[in-house]
């Protein structure tokens, strides 16, 4: 997986391209399927904010979060997106296998 990390009206420092690299790696075990993403780092005024777009295989999924310190908000960034693949492999791996009108006998 490719992640390109930048910064808008900010500077991008080793240290953060680090956290984000390790951080973000963690989303591969949830989906094979992941191709390359974006990350944006932004500082407005007080609050810190990251965004990410990811690309899957015929999907795109995009989160985007704030804080008050660039860490928490890359944290937070990356549950929202981890609670979004977990969705979207759940949707791709549930194919209803239940009771159906169609499957019951009748005596």
């Amino acid at each position: 997986m490719r992640i390109e990390i930048s910064g808008h009206q900010m500077d991008v420092t080793p240290a953060l391209r680090e956290y984000v690299q390790s951080k973000f790696d963690k989303l591969e075990r949830h989906s094979d399927q992941l191709l390359d993403g974006h990350v944006i780092l932004s500082c407005e005024k007080l609050l810190k904010k990251a965004e990410a777009t990811f690309n899957l295989s015929g999907h795109t999924i995009h989160a985007e979060s704030s804080a008050e310190d660039m860490y928490a908000s890359i944290d937070l960034l990356l549950d929202k997106l981890d609670r979004q693949l977990l969705k979207h492999k759940e949707k791709i791996t549930n194919h209803h296998r239940g009771d159906s009108v169609s499957r019951m006998t009748v005596e």
